[in-house]
């Protein structure tokens, strides 16, 4: 019996057992922390959530654009270098064209001007030497007309005559000059 009596009273003051009262006032409690939680504070760590949701995704819709952008950009400029690059050498293989045109011309220029240095030269040695030929046959005629009176033993001072005697000698000298050049070539 002391057993039994034991029990019940251990029973009555047992701690794992809540009191009515306070499991009532426990669940109220409760109920209302999970009121005040489920209208108040969920829907704003829900709107809190969605608007760091919101913002991660623009964030990472913004940084795709911005990527596709400098892409865009990155392109253009690559795109620029190229043409760039095509005018550069275009511009270059104009240059040297103009530069082997104007080096054409300056040759042709020169070429001509030589040609014509040296026809101008060939003119004026044949212009001295016509008159270098005529000083000589006035010079060779008069001391042929002076030789040929010495060995006629006449005067020849008729200019007729002297022309004659001139002429024939000179026409002889060179029939000579030119059968001699023909043996030596």
């Amino acid at each position: 019996m002391i057993t039994a009596a034991s029990v019940l009273a251990a029973e009555e003051n047992n701690p794992l057992v809540p009191h009515p009262y306070e499991l009532v006032v426990g669940i109220f409690s409760f109920v209302v922390v999970m009121v005040v939680l489920g209208r108040i504070l969920v829907p704003r760590l829900q709107q809190t959530l969605e608007e760091r949701t919101q913002a991660i995704e623009g964030g990472l819709e913004r940084a795709e654009q911005a990527q596709k952008e400098a892409q865009q950009v990155l392109d253009q400029y690559k795109a620029q270098q190229k043409a760039a690059a095509v005018e550069a050498s275009n511009e270059r293989r104009k240059a040297e064209e103009q530069g082997a045109q104007i080096i054409a011309e300056a040759k042709q220029k020169a070429q001509a001007e030589a040609r014509k240095i040296v026809e101008d030269a060939k003119k004026q040695i044949e212009a001295e030497r016509q008159q270098a030929l005529q000083s000589l046959r006035a010079e060779i005629g008069a001391m042929s007309v002076e030789l040929a009176g010495r060995v006629v033993g006449e005067s020849l001072e008729d200019s007729a005559r002297q022309s004659r005697v001139v002429d024939r000698f000179l026409e002889e000298l060179e029939s000579r000059a030119r059968t001699q050049e023909q043996i030596t070539s």
